[in-house]
């Protein structure tokens, strides 16, 4: 008896702690505060309901998405019209695409997002 009521101060102290949390606004992600796709809702509202109800999401694991990690690698200058792209060859890669670099501007990959320029030329 006297182990329960030494115990329920705590208890309720814990409990109204976890209750008194402001849940503020969520990134989306780092350097991208909008949603990138017409059924993807927007995190605040995705990590919402009964799952979420004590996670600290502030604390949680937040990198960049995979398009802005894309965007920083840098357009691969070649001298061909022609290029082929496997993502990195091997288990890891993608199926080899060849990609038409005529019109003298970057031309990204359907697969990985790699994108690749035709060096210009004295002809």
């Amino acid at each position: 008896m006297y182990l329960r009521i030494r115990l329920i101060p705590s208890i309720t102290a814990r409990t109204a702690r976890l209750h008194s949390t402001n849940k503020g606004v969520v990134e989306q992600s780092p350097g991208r505060s909008e949603v990138w796709s017409k059924n993807q809702a927007k995190r605040q509202d995705a990590m919402s309901g009964p799952r979420f109800e004590q996670t600290r999401l502030e604390a949680q694991p937040s990198p960049p998405s995979a398009m802005d990690m894309i965007h920083r690698v840098p357009v691969t200058m070649v001298e061909t019209r022609r290029v082929a792209c496997d993502g990195g060859g091997g288990a890891l890669g993608h199926p080899k695409v060849y990609i038409n670099l005529d019109q003298g501007i970057p031309i990204a990959c359907g697969y990985c997002g790699l994108k690749y320029q035709m060096k210009e030329h004295d002809h």
